[in-house]
């Protein structure tokens, strides 16, 4: 029989320019966590203190846990899994795409766009926000 979509598992990535508000917008879907809530950020931020210390030597493995946590979240059956992320190419949201379809999760990507003039904590330069911008690529169909 086919799931309808009330039954059905979803797994949403939120992705946006550092500042557009993924972080905040993934607390409001959570419902204030209510739901787990993943982020490369989460491997840069001090457990104790809450302090954000980004080392871009460490990025590969920022991801590779990111995506370890959200395969175990899924595996548990959560009926709802966030993951916010910049995900600005396509390939970084591929690994996401297959955990999906593996463990029968509907996948939604929401792009967020600072409308809000938010600014980002991590002290990403305008240059650098300006670079990843231009890799950033929307699929509408």
């Amino acid at each position: 029989m086919k799931k309808t979509f009330s039954e059905s598992k979803s797994l949403i990535l939120l992705r946006g320019l550092p500042g557009s508000g993924k972080s905040t917008l993934a607390i409001v879907l959570s419902e204030h966590h209510k739901y787990p809530i993943l982020s490369i950020d989460s491997y840069f931020t001090d457990k104790k203190t809450g302090e954000y210390t980004f080392n871009h030597l460490n990025n590969h493995l920022a991801y590779k846990q990111c995506e370890e946590e959200t395969k175990a979240q899924l595996k548990t059956g959560s009926e709802k899994v966030f993951v916010d992320n910049t995900f600005t190419i396509e390939w970084e949201m591929e690994p996401y795409f297959k955990m999906a379809k593996e463990f029968e999760y509907q996948i939604f990507v929401i792009t967020i766009e600072n409308r809000h003039n938010g600014k980002n904590i991590h002290s990403i330069s305008q240059e650098q926000l300006k670079k990843m911008a231009e890799k950033y690529r929307v699929q509408l169909l």
